[in-house]
Formats: C-alpha cells, sequence, structure tokens
C-alpha cells in the first residue's frame, strides 16, 4: 500500500524512493508488526479472557493443570498484525504475497475453529481430526495447485538438493504433492510443538527470519547467480512478509513468554506452519527448511514414533509425546526446556543459512 504511495509521489517529482528498497520495507514491516503487536496485545488478552480460556487435557503434565483459565487464540493477534504489516508494505501486485497471506489466513481459520470448539464447548480435543485433516487438505492442495499453474520459470518446478549444487531433479506437476506435504506438514508440527510457553513462536521467528532470507536472495537474480541457489523471480517480496512474521512473533512472545498471559492457540500455530511450508516450497528450498525448523520435526517424529511404538510393541519409548513433555516429566523445569530447545532452533537455523555457501 506504500509502496504504492510512494511511487505516485515519485511520478509527482516528489524523488521519494526509499521505499523502493526491499531492505528498508522488510525493516519497516517488522518494527510495524511488533508495534503493533505490542500495542494491541494487552486489550486483545482482554477480550480472550472473556471466553475463560483453553481447557487443560487431563492427560497431559499434572503442572500444566494450574494453566487452566489462561487465554487463549492469541495467534489472533499474530494473524492481525502479520497482515496489516505486510499490506502496509509489501508489493501487493505480487502473486507469492497474496498466496501466502492466502495460506496463513486459511489455516488459521481451521485453527480458530478448532480453538473455538474447546473454549466454547469446554472441549479440550477440539475439531474432530479427520475433519480438521481434510480441510487442511483442501487448502493445501488448492496452494500447490495455484504454484504449479502460475509457474512462469524453469526453477518453479524443479526440486533442489542443499550442499549439491549440480543436483536438480525436475518434477513437473510433483510441485502440487511437494507443496500439500510441506504446508500441511509443517502445520501440524508447528502445532505439536506449541506445547509450552513460547516454545513455538520462537524456533518460528528464528525461521521466518532465516527464510526472508533466501527469498531475498532468491528474488534477486544476481545474488542467486553467485550463491548458487534457484533464482526466483519475484520471491523477494516474501522477504517483507517474513520480516511481518518476525515483528509479530517476537510481539506476540512478549506476552507469551513464560508464565504466559495468552497462549497461541492453533489460530496461530497451525497459521504460522503452513506459511512457512508456502514460502519454503516457493523459494525452493523445502529441505533446507527441514534442517532450519529441525524443531518441529523432531517434536511430529517424536509422536510418531511414540504411537508406532506402542501399536506394535504395547510400549512407550518417551514418557509422554511430544518430546517436551517427555523432559518436563524427567523433571527439567518448563523455562529451562523452552529456552534449550530455542538453543537448538538457533543452532539448527544457523546450518540451514550455511547452505547458502556450502555448495
Amino acid at each position: 500500500m506504500l509502496l504504492e504511495l510512494s511511487r505516485w509521489l515519485q511520478e509527482l517529482g516528489s524523488g521519494i524512493a526509499l521505499f523502493n528498497y526491499l531492505t528498508v520495507r522488510a525493516i519497516l514491516a517488522t518494527l510495524t508488526a511488533l508495534a503493533l503487536a505490542l500495542w494491541l496485545g494487552p486489550g486483545t488478552i482482554r477480550r480472550l479472557a472473556v471466553l475463560k480460556g483453553q481447557p487443560i487435557r487431563s492427560d497431559g503434565p499434572q503442572t500444566h493443570l494450574s494453566k487452566a483459565g489462561t487465554p487463549t487464540m492469541g495467534g489472533a493477534l499474530i494473524l492481525l498484525t502479520v497482515t496489516l504489516s505486510t499490506l502496509l508494505w509489501a508489493n501487493l501486485r505480487n502473486r507469492y504475497v497474496w498466496l501466502v497471506l492466502v495460506v496463513l489466513l486459511g489455516f488459521g481459520l481451521i485453527g480458530w475453529l478448532d480453538d473455538w470448539i474447546k473454549v466454547a464447548k469446554r472441549n479440550p480435543k477440539g475439531l474432530r481430526s479427520r475433519t480438521k485433516y481434510l480441510m487442511q487438505s483442501i487448502l493445501g492442495l488448492a496452494a500447490g495447485i495455484a504454484l504449479f499453474m502460475s509457474a512462469d520459470a524453469p526453477s518453479n518446478t524443479i526440486f533442489y538438493l542443499p550442499v549439491l549444487k549440480d543436483v536438480a531433479i525436475p518434477i513437473g506437476a510433483g510441485l502440487v504433492v511437494i507443496a500439500y506435504f510441506w504446508i500441511v506438514g509443517f502445520s501440524n508440527a508447528v502445532n505439536l510443538t506449541d506445547g509450552l510457553d513460547g516454545l513455538a513462536i520462537m524456533p518460528s521467528v528464528l525461521v521466518a527470519g532465516a527464510l526472508g532470507v533466501f527469498a531475498y536472495a532468491a528474488g534477486h537474480a544476481q545474488f542467486a547467480a553467485y550463491l548458487q541457489i534457484p533464482a526466483v523471480p519475484g520471491a523477494g517480496e516474501l522477504a517483507v512478509l517474513c520480516a511481518a512474521i518476525c515483528g509479530a512473533g517476537l510481539g506476540f512472545l512478549w506476552f507469551n513468554t513464560y508464565p504466559a498471559q495468552v497462549f497461541m492457540g492453533d489460530i496461530g500455530a497451525l497459521a504460522l506452519g503452513a506459511a512457512l511450508g508456502a514460502i519454503a516450497v516457493i523459494v525452493r528450498q523445502e529441505l533446507v527448511l527441514v534442517v532450519m525448523g529441525g524443531i518441529f520435526v523432531i517434536e511430529t517424529l517424536s509422536v510418531m514414533a511414540q504411537v508406532a511404538s506402542f501399536k506394535l510393541t504395547g510400549r512407550r519409548i518417551f514418557r509422554m509425546a511430544p518430546i517436551h513433555h517427555h523432559f518436563e516429566l524427567k523433571g527439567w523445569p518448563e523455562p529451562r526446556v523452552i529456552v534449550r530447545f530455542w538453543i537448538i532452533s538457533f543452532v539448527l537455523v544457523l546450518a540451514g543459512l550455511a547452505t547458502l555457501k556450502v555448495r
């Protein structure tokens, strides 16, 4: 929106060209989303508190029972501030910006419905798993089809392997399948990770920031050629959206840090995971996302391993899954689990960024 205004002013001869710089708009998107989250946060929490908070599952760690009544659906604050900041600072003529916004808000709507059932009907299980997965699948497939149908460069339909610069696998319509699994998969992975105060949001901020770097480089032909990464025309504008996620996430963490004043809820976790998956597919860094989002992957694998082991052998691998609960039951205080997982996430994001040069 403001980019269009600056272009109009330039045509009038005002000489305002600052907003044309992608890096400037990305920084401003971060600061705008952060400021909006800090400003709107207290009022949002007060309104959510009227709903009497999310019921705590009785089969979870007993230490969590004291959190009953904490307002949930705080992810709405993230979606609102990301959307407003993106609309202000991004190039609204860019199709990738709109696609990721639709994915973000679409999965957020699914999460809102799930959270609403938990809060309004006092049902801690929320939306039926099959119904939720069906809705996620429809949106994931729609996004994949949209990406495939709008592909206008060879790099859009090629699967790249990090580090191995000479390996590029043409996938054609397989892009739809990859987009589906990454969008739906990471949506659920972030949701599984969102079990402790601030545990999911900080890795999401770190990964979004790193994906913003990849988006900026992929959208710049010279940088992409120098770094030997896929050049994706138009992808650079996603750096603004990634920056908005960082700012909104940090603003939300102000209220979500231990002990949390508000929970993210599925409305935030499902949306953030889906958006990160969509961005990774657009910039052709799917496997790098697996590395950088390793915390989300580990949390998901711990649940899968726990279920498989119990069904096959009748035994559990972990004291409780996802794995962050395992460490809680081992006696780790909640803040220790959270911060150590953040540290691991930081290291994994650095490893992912290192692939920019290790080729």
